[in-house]
This record gives structure tokens, C-alpha cells and sequence, in this order.
């Protein structure tokens, strides 16, 4: 039987809008791939009952496409986006662009991941003189349908039409007019917005408009539909500003993410002393302490208590401006906790005192208040102890052992100032009240204090290279707090008693006067300010743990550390080690649960006192002889080294790398450090300035230094051989258990190895039979050039363990100075072209692939071979869980780094199980 043909359906188009609201919601907390983080929420927050006025989220996938196709969008979207608007309308009983019941919308970013400030928003879109009359009439309000316009001319003027600053500005062009219209009606530029009359705000309005069209040459849109597409394009296009950038290249967020955009009907927070918004968290971001923190305004909108204009009340004080709402938002805070099993940091509007939520996220925190949530999490059963370690990002770690002021130090300084504690911890620097200023004075190495009236997401920059900031307005809540906590900067915002001239560079606290340049200290845990620069002291961590000190050691912040490191050594399948080079360094990576030393870097040990006159002697030697002389004077000092490292790990292993940079940096450059050189040891300074130019070398990374110094002067390598088994057996008498590991660096050929373990084993041999004593030790190598990855199979018939040293293997794979590499590699990131700067990341993609190359083949030859890494990327996050992933039996890194490494090993080892 014949078969009809059927007619190909028409292929549907693919879903772009999702709805979100009490009659349908499409989304839910699960999709923040495809709706960002603030969609994802705003979705979930309605599945499960929370206040949330009603709107639509267009997808990431949409901004890829934008970019994808010359900031065009998909064919489809258009439609969606007006049944998106149509939903709104059947919901809230308005319509967009109605002349009797307006519908007005906020257009919102939406990125993945949280990223506060940089991505742009506009309130209150939909208005025109039309629109405004009608919002007027509707509400009985005419004020706040013209401090709504005013508002929405603004930030679409700024965000969508580019009116901006001009070079030579100080102030945002609208801010300019505010400020005049001010003067001229009130006669105080300062006085608060909300003394406006309707009279003044319709001046504005008109004001503004001018502006517009002085500074674009175009009228401001009338049409809400085309305002809408003007507002969802500026919002995908802010995924690419400056600010955007700067902030993912610094946290790590892919730009291939994109952002979403969220449209959302308008509640409002301005319609009189009834009404308000506020920004809250349901613990402290700051300190982690279990309470409602936060800020509100009252006949304000949301953009006023965030952007710092106004300094607002804390969330607390709600309790008696509006008891009803207060409690409203108390149930709000315990339910959103049990729902997402964190902190959250939310947005809500009053509206005539009815509450409304505009979005929830996992609140930005300290790395102190990081530690102490999840600690405490754990107590209230909301999470489990592995939950834990992933709720502490790693990096956070160096907060917890930032430096506090030391007390001493405090009681003969000033208190001049004081404001809202914002970001704990303790910073003195010379302040400067530019973002670009601030980042030159960084760069020249200065300790900087960024000081702004207020700051704004154009500030991030010198925030990133400032050691703290202070701000004369805001609250906890404003930029400069959320910003600041998240990069674990020190903070005081709202210092009311600061007078910021910018354009003369000077600040004024009461009577005293500050030039930019001269230096302030501030305490972001109690917000005061001092002049001048105040000594700091160690965290009660580091003087808990490092230093013993029993009140330091049962204060909350080194106890909850404490019950993190724990649960990281129950977590953990690899060992975290320490570069160390002396025995004080080793006692206190051990203290932080160090397991050995990756790295002893023999060389630093020769530059103390006496010694590096007998290295001196040693490198000017005409021949063998006088050479053994001159090591023979370095043994001791060399073997008395070993010993205090080997009683101060205490059975822990200990990586020691012979000599391993080139010559000419021991021997002094100059003319005059020559003279004085040449008088001590009694030669001819012609000698010694023959000896530095015959060492010069034109790329001394990869000329004589490493396994090439031993090869030629094997008298070196035995030296240090002998002194370490010397003091591997004097330890030994002493009742330690040294177990040394003897690592021959930069080899790149089989031969090279082969050459010096002969040497060591020799040397231990000969030890052994002198003391009558028997030795445990083993004889690895450094891989650190191409060619020893490459031939790893080979290196492993002799070596019994390799240590990755990626410094050295990044330089030489990447063809990149990690010195030199500074005038490029800011631009390299900008452009993506590499994503991390990979002296501080590991290069996974081409470092981390020869890596792989080496344990297979190292592992082909000996199957229990030990491996490591001892670069200075051993105490990177992301490296330390790429390590993890490659199956290195330990990281090492700096002593104060090793919490950082411990909890990102664990970290690893817990997504694994998952």
C-alpha cells in the first residue's frame, strides 16, 4: 500500500523567554547556566511562595548569539519578548505604553556568576510625557511619578545613549545638573534628593532631556518599545565594558558565559514615607555572625542604597519604621536560608508597605566570615562537613591570616574619623583619591588607601590595587562594601566627617588637612580611622597556631580554622608540603599542617653573615684545590642548616635542592662592592671584575646554573651531599628521624642525573662508613625544562622522585620571562588570548600537558615513583586541584600559602567523591 507524504511541521523555534511570576513560572534555581544567577532565583523564589513581582528572563544564550553575530539578535526573539510583556500585563493589571494604567519595568543583568555593579540596570523604563501624566493620575502621586521620570532619563541617558563624563570632568554630567538646580532652588548642592518638589523635578526632566541631546544628538526615545530594545542591547553590550572585564579577568569568569538579561514589572520603593528598599543578608558578610545585617532608605529605590548617595539605616532599625514589614523580611531571611542552604544576599522594595523581593544570590563574603558560616552551617545541620570545605573559596584563606593592628602601636595614635566597618583587617598607605593615580602609585610600589566621596564600578581598578578603602558616604551594603569584602580588601564606608576635594587632592577630617601622598591607616573591623601609618600585628590566627597564644588560640576565628583544617585532613588524598629554607619557615608550615618540605632552596642558605665570602672564595678559585678550601668553610654552616630543619619537621621529609642559580649572582656588580670585596680577601679587584665579566651571560635562565654547575664542579655537589648525610646522622643521635630527599635540578638529559646521583650515593656511602650509622634517603630531580618531561622514561630508571618546578617550566615551554612578561601580559588577558596569567595559574592547556607527559612516562619506568610540584604555583587554587586531577602525591608551597593549598586539595578530593 502506497504511504501519503506528510508536510514537514515547522521547526519550532527555540525558547529564549522564560516566565517568571505567581501564574507561571518556567525556570527554577537549578538553570543558572541558562539564566543566570538572578533569573535562576528570581525563579525559585516564586516555586516556593516568596513576594516577587512578576517578570521574564531572556537566556544567556541570547547574549552569545549577540556576539556571535555582530550584536544582532535571533529572529524569534522579538515575539518572545512580547508575550514576555504580555504575561507582566495579565498579572499586574497595567499595560506597557497605556495613557490610564501604565506598566513600567526594571531591565537587569544577570550573569552566572554574581558579578555586583559592573553590568548595567535601568529602572522605571517605560516612561515618557505621556506615560508620566498617567502614572501621576493613577497613583494620586504627582511627585513620584516625576522623581520616577527624572530617574529613568538618567540612567538611560547614562547606560543606553553614552552620557558620560567628558575628560576634564569631575562629576557625571547629570549629577552636574542636579547639583546646580540645587544651588539655584535650595541653595545647598548637598541637600537630600527627596526635598525635590514636583516643580523641581519636572525642571529636571526638561534639564536632562537638554542634556541628552547637547551631548548624543538625539532625542530622548518616547517609545517604550523602543526603549526596551535600547535597555536589553545596553545590558548585553555592558558584558563587554571595561569594568566587566576587569572584573572576570580578576575572578575567573569565562566571557564565552554571557550574561542574561532580567525584565521585571516595577515595584516602588519611592512613593512616600510608606515605602522604601533595602539590601540585606541573612548573616554578617563581614564577621559570618549569625544576625540580620543590612541597610534600608525609606522613599527610595533600590539603586539609592547601593550606590552610596545616601547613607541608610540598618536593616535592624525597620523594627520600629515598620514593625509589619520587618517581620515579613525576617521570615523571608529564615526561609531563603533553608531553601538555599547559605548565605543570602537579597534585594527587597516596600511599596506602601507591602514587601517585595527583587532577587536573591549566595552573599559575597570575608574569608573570616567564609570560615565561620560554614562552621556554623554545619552545627545547625543545614549543611554537612564537606559541604563545608566548598563553601570556603580557597584563596579567601589569606584573609583569615591578613595582619590586624597591633594594640601597642594603637594607644599613642589619633582616632580622627570613624564610619561603617565594611572589610575587616587592618591597612596603612598613602592615600589617593583617583582610581588611575592609585593603580601608578601601586605599581610604584607604594601602599595605597583609595579615598572617594563614594565609589562607583569605574573605581575597580584602584580598588584592586589599593591596600584599603575609605569612603565619606555609603553603607554596608553600597559598591565600595560588596566589592571590597569579595576581594578581601580593608573598608570603612559612610566616614561622615570626611571632606573630599577632588579637584584640590586634599581631604579634611575636622581641623586637620591631607594632601594625596600623605599616609592614613584605617580598621575595617571597627571602622575608625587613624592619621598616619600604624604598625600592624599578626591575625589571632597566626598567633594562635603560629605563635601559641592561648587567648589568641580560643578566640572564634582560630577555632573555627582549626575545625576547618581538620575536616580538609579527613578529606584530602594528597599531601601538602612547604618551601622552606630555614628551620623557623618549616616549624611554621608544620603548625599549619605541612607534611615536609617540597623545596629547600640551598642557595638562599648562603647568603647570611660570613658565608657568602667563602661562596666568593669558592667562585674566584683558580683551581680544585683552592675551591675545596672555600667549600670546606661553607660545610658547616650547611650541615648546621640541615640539622635545624630536620629536628624541626620532626620525621617529615625534606626535598633539599643543590645549587641551582648561575654564579654571577653571588658576586658583587659594582665597581666600589668589588673594592671592598677585593681588600677583605686580600686579592686584586681586577681579579674580581674578571671573574663577573667571564660569568656574564646574555640569558642566564638557561646558561650555567643547575645540574651544569655540579657537572663541572662536582666538588660542589659533594659538599652539599656530605653536609646534608652529616647532618642526617646527627639529627639521627639526637632521636629524630631525618629523611632527606636530594633533588639535582634542571635536568634535561638521563647522562646529567646519572653524573651527580653518582656523586650524592658516593658521598652517603661514604658518610654511613664513617659514622657507623645507616641512612634512609632517596635522589630525584627537578623537572623543569621541555626536554625533561619529554624523556621522563628515561630520567626514572635513575631518579626515585620528581618535583615539577613550574616556574622554570612555564618560562621555558611558554618562551615567556615571568620578569619580562609584564608589559604584555595584562593585554594578553584583556584579549583572552590567555585567560590567567600562567606565572600564577598553571598553563593546563600547555605546561600542564607536559606534566601529564612526564607521571605516564615516569610511571611507565617506575610505577611508584613520587611526584610533586614545588613552583610557586603549588599555593594556587585551581593549580593545587589540577595537581589533584593529575595524581601527584603532594603540592608544596610557601608556609603561609599551605591552609590555601590543604583547603583546595580537600576541595578536589571532595568533588571527586561527588
Amino acid at each position: 500500500m502506497a504511504t501519503k507524504s506528510r508536510a514537514k511541521s515547522p521547526r519550532k523555534a527555540p525558547k529564549y523567554v522564560y516566565l517568571f511570576g505567581k501564574r507561571k513560572t518556567d525556570g527554577d534555581g537549578s538553570r543558572k547556566e541558562l539564566l543566570g544567577g538572578k533569573g535562576a532565583n528570581l525563579a525559585e523564589m516564586c516555586r516556593i511562595g516568596l513576594p516577587v513581582p512578576p517578570g521574564f528572563t531572556v537566556t544567556t544564550e541570547v547574549c552569545t548569539h549577540y556576539y556571535a553575530n555582530k550584536r544582532t539578535y535571533p529572529a524569534a526573539l522579538d515575539k518572545q519578548v512580547a508575550a514576555g510583556i504580555a504575561a507582566i500585563e495579565a498579572e499586574v493589571g497595567a499595560k506597557f505604553g497605556d495613557l490610564t494604567s501604565p506598566l513600567l519595568v526594571s531591565v537587569r543583568s544577570g550573569a552566572r556568576d554574581s558579578m555586583p555593579g559592573m553590568m548595567d540596570t535601568i529602572l522605571n523604563l517605560g516612561l515618557n510625557d505621556k506615560t508620566v501624566e498617567a502614572l501621576a493620575k493613577k497613583t494620586a502621586n504627582e511627585r513620584f511619578a516625576w522623581d520616577c521620570y527624572r530617574r529613568f532619563i538618567q540612567m538611560y541617558g547614562d547606560v543606553v545613549m553614552g552620557v558620560q563624563k567628558r575628560p576634564g570632568e569631575d562629576h557625571e554630567p547629570f549629577e552636574t545638573v542636579i547639583e546646580t538646580l540645587k544651588r539655584e532652588r535650595h541653595d545647598d548642592a548637598h541637600v537630600e534628593d527627596t526635598k525635590f518638589s514636583v516643580g523641581d523635578l519636572k525642571e529636571l526632566v526638561g534639564r536632562f532631556k537638554a542634556l541628552v541631546k547637547e551631548r548624543t544628538k538625539h532625542e530622548f526615545p518616547t517609545d517604550p518599545w523602543v526603549q526596551l530594545k535600547g535597555a536589553m542591547g545596553a545590558v548585553f553590550g555592558s558584558w563587554m565594558n571595561d569594568r566587566a572585564i576587569v572584573y572576570r579577568r580578576k575572578y575567573n569568569i569565562p566571557a564565552e558565559w554571557g550574561t542574561a538579561v532580567n525584565v521585571q514589572a516595577m515595584v516602588y520603593g519611592n512613593t512616600g514615607e510608606l515605602s522604601g528598599s533595602g539590601v540585606a543578608f541573612t548573616r554578617d558578610p563581614a564577621s559570618g555572625e549569625k544576625v540580620f545585617y543590612g541597610e534600608f532608605l525609606m522613599n527610595a529605590q533600590g539603586e539609592d542604597v547601593v550606590a552610596g548617595v545616601r547613607t541608610p539605616q540598618p536593616v535592624l532599625a525597620l523594627r520600629d519604621v515598620m514593625p509589619s514589614a520587618y517581620h515579613e523580611l525576617e521570615r523571608i531571611r529564615q526561609t531563603l536560608e533553608k531553601r538555599f542552604k547559605d548565605m543570602q544576599d537579597f534585594e527587597f522594595t516596600i511599596q506602601d508597605s507591602v514587601v517585595y523581593m527583587l532577587q536573591t544570590r549566595n552573599g559575597k563574603r570575608t574569608g573570616i566570615a567564609a570560615v565561620r558560616i560554614a562552621a556554623e552551617m554545619v552545627k545547625e545541620k543545614l549543611i554537612d562537613w564537606r559541604t563545608a570545605i566548598g563553601r570556603v573559596p580557597a584563596d579567601q584563606l589569606d584573609q583569615v591570616l591578613a595582619p590586624i593592628f597591633d594594640r601597642a602601636a594603637l594607644q599613642g595614635t589619633e582616632a580622627i574619623a570613624s564610619g561603617l566597618p565594611a572589610g575587616p583587617g587592618a591597612a596603612s598607605g598613602r592615600i589617593y583619591f583617583n582610581a588611575d593615580r592609585a593603580v601608578e602609585a601601586a605599581a610604584a610600589g607604594q601602599k595605597v588607601l583609595l579615598v572617594r566621596i563614594e565609589t562607583s564600578p569605574e573605581d575597580l581598578r584602584g580598588m584592586i590595587a589599593a591596600e584599603g578603602i575609605l569612603t565619606a558616604r555609603g553603607g554596608v551594603s553600597s559598591h565600595a562594601a560588596l566589592v571590597a569584602r569579595q576581594m578581601g580588601k580593608v573598608c570603612v564606608c559612610g566616614a561622615s566627617g570626611l571632606a573630599v576635594d577632588y579637584a584640590g587632592r586634599t581631604l579634611t577630617i575636622g581641623q586637620r588637612r591631607f594632601a594625596e601622598g600623605d599616609f592614613l591607616s584605617i580598621d575595617g573591623t571597627t571602622g575608625t580611622v587613624y592619621a598616619g601609618e600604624v604598625k600592624t600585628a599578626p591575625s589571632e590566627v597566626i598567633q594562635g597556631i603560629i605563635h601559641g597564644d592561648s587567648a589568641a588560640k580560643n578566640a572564634r576565628a582560630c577555632k573555627n580554622f582549626t575545625q576547618l583544617m581538620k575536616w580538609c585532613a579527613q578529606a584530602t588524598k594528597m599531601a601538602v608540603r612547604t618551601n622552606a629554607d630555614t628551620p623557623e619557615q618549616a616549624r611554621n608550615a608544620v603548625a599549619f599542617g605541612a607534611t615536609g618540605i617540597g623545596l629547600t632552596r640551598t642557595e638562599h642558605m648562603f647568603f647570611e653573615g660570613d658565608r657568602i665570602d667563602a661562596m666568593r672564595e669558592m667562585i674566584l678559585a683558580d683551581n680544585k684545590e683552592e675551591r675545596e678550601a672555600a667549600l670546606a668553610k661553607l660545610l658547616p654552616y650547611q650541615r648546621a642548616d640541615f640539622l635545624g630543619i630536620f629536628k624541626a619537621l620532626k620525621g617529615f621529609p625534606a626535598t633539599i635542592r643543590f645549587l641551582d642559580p648561575p654564579l654571577h649572582e653571588f658576586l658583587p656588580q659594582t665597581q666600589d662592592q668589588q673594592a671592598d670585596l677585593a681588600k677583605k680577601l686580600g686579592i686584586p679587584a681586577e681579579k674580581i671584575a674578571h671573574r663577573v665579566h667571564e660569568l656574564h651571560e646574555f640569558n642566564p635562565m638557561l646558561g650555567f646554573r643547575g645540574c651544569r654547575l655540579g657537572i663541572k664542579f662536582p666538588e660542589i655537589t659533594a659538599m652539599q651531599a656530605r653536609a646534608v648525610f652529616e647532618a642526617a646522622v646527627e639529627a639521627k643521635k639526637e632521636g629524630f628521624k631525618p629523611n632527606p630527599e636530594i633533588m639535582i635540578p634542571l635536568v634535561g638529559f638521563k647522562k646529567e642525573l646519572d653524573l651527580q646521583v653518582a656523586i650524592v650515593r658516593e658521598a652517603a656511602a661514604a658518610v654511613q662508613a664513617e659514622k657507623k650509622v645507616k641512612l634512609s634517603y632517596s635522589v630525584g630531580t627537578m623537572i623543569e625544562v621541555p626536554r625533561g618531561a619529554l624523556t621522563a622514561d628515561e630520567i626514572a630508571q635513575t631518579a626515585e622522585f620528581f618535583s615539577f618546578g613550574t616556574n622554570d617550566l612555564t618560562q621555558t615551554t611558554l618562551g615567556m620571562s615571568r620578569d619580562d612578561s609584564g608589559s604584555f601580559l595584562g593585554l594578553y588577558q584583556e584579549a583572552e588570548i590567555m585567560k590567567k596569567n600562567p606565572f600564577a595559574t598553571i598553563d593546563q592547556a600547555g605546561v600542564g600537558q607536559l606534566m601529564k607527559i612526564a607521571i605516564e612516562k615516569g610511571r611507565s619506568t617506575r610505577p611508584n615513583i613520587k611526584l610533586g610540584i614545588c613552583g610557586e604555583h603549588g599555593g594556587d587554587p585551581d593549580t593545587v586541584k589540577f595537581c589533584h586531577r593529575l595524581g601527584l602525591n603532594y603540592v608544596s608551597c610557601s608556609p603561609y600559602r599551605v591552609p590555601v593549598a590543604r583547603l583546595a586539595a580537600a576541595q578536589a578530593a571532595v568533588a571527586d567523591r561527588k
